[in-house]
């Protein structure tokens, strides 16, 4: 028997849904759960107790986040594991009632009880039943990410520098379940990246609710250029990717941050949601088609080989064929090299479920299979077009036969492309010169470019 084994107060499977600014959370609980002493397993069967850390933003991520508690209530129910903990945003959003759904649930937690994670887990294994649900108001400073037991690859890792949002977009749900803003520190995020660095980590990933806010609620004004340029100094960091940066505050002085920093990525995700700005202000977004097209416009010019990551509604209330139109329009003409698409889903408790004009379920999935057929077309062309040139390319595994998988910076992991080099000991975690010498549909071919070593 180990010492760790002697030591353990309980061993544990772990599920995590959602998207990386869940995941941040998740590997927060695993952190506090290690140091006080439970063993995270690789499998639920034979576990003490499995938790599942949810996702509850729409009805289809609602619905996986069910489907996985179920899964692991069976397995309960098998006597595979001894209980189930559910945390994150489907508890926050749903309340009391998620356990009158699922009675078979042991304990719940919500977004703002995470850092309590290991008094729930003692008090589910010291077998008492009574108060069975954790939930703490959102706090009114910003909640501290360090000491994380990562779950993500050695070589990169997700660095969230706000919680919460203060924009009242109609459709989203978000503010009810994470609160208002909360701007973390910058020199509580400079030592959260110093320990990543230590870590291995070399490409930084920027998260939030609302990016480009960073700063307001605790500075009296936006400090996202400020933020950037203190990570750069940062030992050990070579990429630097900017996330959910919405379309207003991009000050002068950001564009020229992220222009002149080798290692900031001149790629940005920036969700616009529309372009008509007939939409955009049912939507409540406080931007319109000009505003839009003119910062467009600037990041391509004062960004040197930019990658823009977009994100739209289709269907939503209201919407007439010749506002799609002029979405479609805008795509064309703008050429986004990297573009999602979501059909508008009625969110319970959201203003944009109140508006007239709601559209059946066959034009909104019509609308988006357009969409996504201009992108397509727009996407390959991009592929095609950088065919013969040398990127480098982070890499992120070893496939098979020679092969790895890896990413260029146009690239963020678990959302866009990859691209499948062909080289011999490639390291995993390292930037790797290829040369690109084909496309598979959206993913990329390459050949690692041997290195000569000056003497």
């Amino acid at each position: 028997m180990t010492s760790e084994e002697v030591y353990s107060k309980g061993n544990y499977a772990f599920v995590s849904l959602g998207c990386p600014k869940n995941l941040v959370d998740s590997e927060k609980m695993l952190g506090t759960l290690s140091l006080d002493g439970y063993t995270l397993v690789s499998e639920p069967e034979n576990s003490d107790f499995v938790i599942v850390n949810t996702c509850g933003f729409i009805e289809s991520s609602r619905e996986e986040s069910k489907a996985v508690i179920q899964e692991m209530l069976d397995l309960k129910k098998e006597g595979k594991t001894k209980g189930v903990i559910v945390a994150g945003c489907l508890p926050e959003r749903l309340g009391g009632t998620l356990i009158q759904e699922m009675p078979e649930i042991d304990h719940v937690l919500g977004v703002f009880g995470r850092d309590e994670i290991n008094r729930v887990a003692d008090h589910f294994l010291g077998g008492r039943t009574e108060q069975r649900e954790l939930f703490r108001p959102a706090p009114i400073q910003a909640m501290d990410d360090r000491e994380r037991l990562r779950i993500t690859p050695k070589h990169y890792a997700y660095l969230k520098i706000s919680e919460g949002c203060d924009r009242t977009c109609t459709f989203c749900s978000i503010p009810s379940m994470r609160g208002k803003h909360v701007t973390k520190p910058v020199e509580m995020i400079i030592s959260e990246a110093k320990e990543l660095a230590a870590d291995g980590v070399k490409e930084l990933i920027i998260v939030a609710q609302d990016t480009t806010y960073y700063g307001m609620d605790l500075y009296g004004e936006v400090r996202l250029a400020h933020l950037l340029k203190e990570l750069v100094k940062v030992d050990g960091i070579e990429w630097i990717r900017l996330m959910y940066l919405y379309p207003v505050n991009f000050t002068d002085e950001l564009i020229g941050v992220i222009s002149d920093s080798p290692k900031i990525l001149p790629y940005l995700d920036m969700p616009l949601q529309h372009i008509n700005s007939q939409v955009l202000k049912r939507m409540q977004r406080r931007v319109n088609r000009e505003r839009t097209i003119e910062l467009v416009g600037k990041l391509r010019n004062q960004i040197d080989n930019l990658v823009l990551r977009t994100t739209f509604i289709v269907g939503f209330p209201g919407e007439t064929e010749d506002q799609f139109e002029d979405l479609l329009n805008f795509v064309q003409e703008t050429k986004f090299e990297k573009l999602g698409v979501f059909t508008y889903s009625k969110e319970p408790g959201t203003p944009a479920v109140k508006l007239d004009g709601h559209l059946p379920e066959s034009v909104k999935e019509e609308r988006y299979d357009r969409l996504m057929d201009l992108q397509q077309e727009i996407a390959f062309g991009h592929g095609d077009s950088i065919i013969g040139y040398e990127l480098d390319v982070m890499i992120d595994d070893y496939l098979e036969d020679n092969v790895w998988i890896g990413r260029t910076f146009a690239d963020a992991p678990e959302i866009d492309s990859e691209i499948f080099v062909t080289g011999e000991n490639l390291p995993v975690g390292e930037l790797v010169p290829v040369e690109i010498t084909g496309r598979d549909d959206y993913d990329l071919l390459g050949t690692a470019v041997a290195v000569t070593e000056e003497k």
